[in-house]
């Protein structure tokens, strides 16, 4: 066994027992919920790599847990599990051809995203049924990049964020979702899926001129769509007075108008300062001041109904300080 999967080995060993000891099976009821949290988490995601040195790792969820642990936070969480048989609700934005290509060509790496899409499922559930106010799914792959073309695109398989918005849509009869997307790459797989819907607000900020190309502010959408698709390009140096301004001035006056029943967060943290593929210039700080921001978004318009879970971020520490930050944010009262 080569020396890299053994430090993943050993890395998983430790993590299962810090979370035995952590006690990461509470349960979702009126009595036994440390908080108004909820945080999935499952040592599997530690499991998915797509080749060596590879900056979609396993230590970023590795990182993740271990911050968890240093700033004491699992206690104060309601930890779920990831929503199993997830494959159907797939089929909602991804066609069969591109579900089989993904499972025949590249097995492990389908049940890695299968796992993902169900971490954010059982948050919608959480959510939508008044057990949690709000959530955040430590999961991996990411997968706003995703698309119909039966591969992965972008470190994505399946677009986790858009399954979740037509599953919240179908399961619990909500018309309007918004989906928030802070991470330094445009998501556009998440733009595809809805680019004709104005049942679903998609608000993205990034550097357009990144991989994958696309995202540029003219692109508001079509038909019945339009207007319901804002892209704000943030080059190279953005700060948070960049990133707030964006918000402030994009995204509040549109969801006065749009009203939505839940909220999504694509919470992508390669927009951090110093990250390995970004270069936008965001900091910790700026991630509690945005993830406040749409809190009360969340808050006057549904009832509070917010879900996040992580997209990019490839400076490891870095990458785990922010979701500490976010996730620091969402706990308070």
């Amino acid at each position: 066994m080569a020396s890299r999967e053994k430090g993943y080995m050993m890395k998983r060993r430790q993590f299962l027992t810090l979370s035995t000891l952590a006690g990461l099976s509470t349960s979702l009821s009126a009595k036994t919920m440390p908080s108004h949290t909820g945080l999935v988490l499952d040592e599997r995601f530690i499991d998915h790599h797509i080749s060596p040195a590879h900056p979609e790792s396993p230590a970023r969820y590795q990182a993740i847990t271990e911050k968890l642990l240093e700033y004491d936070l699992l206690s104060k969480l309601t930890v779920l599990a990831a929503k199993n048989d997830v494959e159907p609700w797939i089929e909602l934005v991804h066609s069969k051809e591109h579900i089989d290509s993904i499972k025949q060509n590249d097995t492990k790496n389908h049940q890695h995203a299968l796992l993902a899409t169900g971490a954010v499922l059982a948050a919608v559930d959480a959510v939508c049924r008044g057990q949690l106010k709000n959530a955040f799914c430590a999961s991996r792959p990411p997968g706003h990049h995703a698309l119909n073309t039966g591969k992965e695109e972008g470190f994505c398989y399946y677009n986790h964020v858009a399954i979740a918005a037509r599953y919240a849509q179908q399961q619990y009869s909500l018309d309007r979702v918004l989906i928030v997307d802070w991470d330094y790459h445009h998501g556009n797989g998440t733009e595809w899926a809805f680019y004709s819907d104005p049942s679903v607000l998609y608000f993205s900020t990034h550097d357009t001129f990144a991989y994958p190309g696309t995202g540029f502010p003219e692109r508001r959408g079509e038909g019945a769509g339009e207007g319901f698709n804002i892209n704000v390009h943030l080059g190279c140096g953005a700060t948070d007075a960049d990133m707030m301004d964006a918000f402030e001035q994009e995204l509040l006056p549109a969801v006065e108008t749009f009203k939505p029943d839940l909220i999504i967060i694509s919470a992508g943290f390669d927009s951090r300062q110093d990250d390995l593929l970004g270069c936008h210039d965001i900091t910790d700080q700026g991630f509690a001041l945005l993830t406040d921001m749409v809190k009360k978004i969340a808050d006057k318009h549904c009832g509070g109904k917010l879900i996040s879970l992580l997209e990019g971020g490839y400076n490891i520490q870095g990458n785990a300080s922010a979701v500490i930050s976010h996730l620091s944010e969402l706990m308070r009262s």
